[in-house]
């Protein structure tokens, strides 16, 4: 086994994930240090801006390469605070469009200057070989959450809450299905960052204070996404019209009636079976208010990835670090159930310090 750095900068837009594991690409021998690198207002509000217009946007666009060039320096620092001697990095880069249907998935980040700062070689590009394979790109999560699970009693579901939620269900024979569920707390940010000025509803104050409209709740379920059986993903900004049907709301009951809104579309995903349980990982976790709706909506025991002592902030960047493992080995990194591929996949593409 080697140790290897995976790197993620999720949907939620909030900052850089680093983690190192040792790994071989098909078993974890064991966790490393981590961290989180919060992105400065000015870069975090530049990616913001870039969302809006990535899909007119060209690759050589002048702003658009000079916040890819931030954006990777604080890839470079991240991996140098973690000060680890890992000889590979799984690096998966920033999603600023993710159109499978159009054969479109865009991370930014600029590969080769991570690889010449760091010394080390860098896996990136992760998504783009399951697209062009009639994938939809999104998640490739599941992999690694199979290999963490290995032991858990089955059926499982471990569900994933950044900027966009997903999930990653095992069945009792080991078999995976995944799919992204719906909003995470990306529209709850977004939400929160209009009516207070804080990027996010911190402890779920804001929707705790607030009643759920379920007349809106249901129009925004109304969705044909949700019908749509998995696997299926989403782009971070696929349901901004939401802040739109909910904008007549107080704050209070807008908060309350969208953190509904993520919940309910977790419960509305068609699974072949009922979870024994669900394990959670990611911000959204953190949110009271969004696990209390979790609960009552699932009917399963509910429970952050800690219960089995995992690392909920750190899962993702592990991921990408297992991922980087499995492109090196030559192994698939997604299949037709986690992401509707045609045939198990592989994915990524390495560079090496010029």
């Amino acid at each position: 086994m080697r140790q290897v750095i995976g790197l993620m900068s999720g949907t939620s837009l909030d900052g850089v994930d680093a983690a190192a594991i040792e790994t071989d690409g098909v078993r974890v021998g064991g966790f490393g240090p981590s961290l989180t690198l919060p992105y400065e207002p000015a870069l975090r509000a530049a990616l913001r801006a870039l969302l809006d217009r990535a899909d007119r946007a060209a690759p050589d666009d002048p702003e658009l390469l000079r916040v890819e060039r931030r954006l990777t320096e604080v890839h470079v620092e991240a991996v140098r605070r973690l000060d680890v001697p890992a000889t590979l990095i799984g690096f998966h880069g920033q999603t600023i469009l993710h159109r499978p249907r159009e054969g479109r998935t865009w991370q930014i980040g600029d590969a080769l200057l991570l690889a010449r700062e760091t010394g080390l070689p860098v896996v990136h590009d992760f998504r783009s070989a399951d697209v062009a394979g009639g994938g939809e790109g999104a998640p490739l999560v599941p992999a690694y959450h199979a290999a963490l699970a290995a032991g858990l009693d089955r059926p499982a579901a471990l569900l994933n809450l950044g900027g966009v939620a997903n999930l990653t269900f095992i069945g009792t024979d080991g078999a995976l299905l995944a799919c992204d569920t719906g909003p995470g707390n990306a529209l709850l940010d977004d939400w929160a960052m209009r009516h207070t000025g804080v990027p996010c509803d911190r402890d779920g104050a804001l929707a705790s204070g607030g009643q759920v409209s379920e007349p809106v709740l249901a129009r925004l379920l109304a969705d044909p996404f949700f019908a749509r059986p998995a696997p299926k993903s989403l782009d971070r900004q696929a349901f901004q019209q939401a802040l739109d049907t909910v904008s007549a709301l107080s704050p209070a009951d807008g908060a309350a009636t969208l953190t509904a809104f993520t919940a309910a579309a977790v419960a509305a995903t068609i699974l072949p079976a009922r979870p024994l349980r669900w394990l959670v990982c990611g911000g959204g976790r953190h949110n009271p208010a969004l696990m209390r709706e979790l609960r009552a909506r699932l009917g399963e025991p509910v429970a952050p990835v800690e219960a089995e002592r995992w690392d909920g902030d750190a899962l993702e960047a592990q991921c990408f670090a297992y991922l980087a493992a499995r492109t090196e080995a030559g192994l698939p990194l997604s299949w037709p159930g986690t992401t509707g591929v045609v045939l198990p996949t592989r994915g990524g593409r390495l560079v090496v310090p010029a």
